[in-house]
């Protein structure tokens, strides 16, 4: 009986032990979850003003550049609230799905029963790969980059001509950075089990930025200084390169609906849509919308 027992303990924590990435995922999805809720709910515990409140939620992408738009939009609209809230694109989908939020934001396009949303796009982002500004290196293949994050191509030696191990860092599964790379350029295949997983652009930036042999990839608008940002196939991450479609990793920002907007939702996508934050969004980085345009949105 006591060999047995032991025999089933050890099976046991051999089946345990591979699920608790997935239950730590869940459990931190359930607790953003609640907190919008929260949010959506008694927005009037957050702050003593009266008025209308927003409840903006999802891609960690997008939240800095939301912030500023809802600071902007609040100062000019004394009275109503809007609350920016992340949690990654996916759970940005799912609050607007239940209801705990009035806007996502999704920094990928939607699948399957998510293109049931409404979606407006309010924004497009290039999505840069970034080394340690030491690094000699200037350029990289697209399948260069691949096999780096397959974990086939392990060292700089080949690259730069250092012998240094490669210090992999991605974001989160769930993410909308995350999810744009994998569509774009990982395609089918599986993201090296040893990369570093971060769970927002600017711990991703910020890693990047103290390892000189650390890669990872962040949104084109948050790359500074700390980083540098490499050509892909030749091209260099530019705003010229991206409206010409010459640097191939773009992606769009999505503000998301259960419905047509409308009331303050709708007055906020189209402030955001407005001449004069699309003009922020261009001083901010982002690529703005076709101007002059305000798009219904699709489903």
């Amino acid at each position: 009986m006591e060999t047995e027992e032991l025999h089933w303990k050890a099976v046991r924590a051999r089946v345990s032990r591979p699920r608790m990435g997935t239950i730590f995922y869940r459990l931190k999805f359930l607790l953003v979850f609640l907190l919008l809720v929260t949010l959506a709910f008694f927005p009037s515990c957050r702050s003593g003003r009266r008025g209308h409140s927003l409840v903006v939620a999802g891609s960690t992408s997008i939240q800095p550049f939301a912030d500023k738009w809802a600071e902007v939009f609040m100062e000019k609209r004394p009275g109503e609230i809007v609350d920016v809230q992340g949690g990654g694109s996916s759970a940005g989908i799912q609050a607007v799905l239940t209801g705990a939020a009035h806007i996502g934001m999704s920094s990928r396009e939607l699948k399957g029963d998510e293109k049931e949303l409404y979606q407006i796009e309010v924004a497009h982002d290039g999505l840069a790969i970034i080394v340690h500004p030491s690094n000699p290196l200037d350029n990289l293949t697209i399948e260069q980059v691949k096999s780096i994050f397959l974990g086939e191509i392990t060292t700089w030696e080949t690259l730069n001509g250092q012998k240094k191990a490669i210090t992999v860092v991605v974001r989160e599964e769930g993410s909308g950075t995350r999810g744009a790379f994998q569509e774009l350029v990982m395609g089918k295949s599986r993201i090296t089990k040893k990369a570093i997983v971060q769970d927002s652009n600017g711990t991703v930036r910020e890693i990047v930025s103290r390892d000189p042999n650390a890669i990872g990839f962040i949104s084109l608008g948050l790359v500074n200084d700390s980083v540098k940002a490499l050509a892909l196939n030749g091209v260099k991450p530019t705003e010229e390169a991206i409206l010409k479609k010459e640097y191939k990793l773009v992606r769009p920002f999505l503000f998301l609906t259960r419905e047509t907007p409308s009331g303050l939702a709708r007055e906020f996508i189209d402030f955001v849509l407005s001449d004069e934050i699309q003009e922020l969004v261009h001083k901010e980085g982002l690529i703005p919308v076709r101007r002059g345009s305000r798009p219904e949105g699709s489903r």
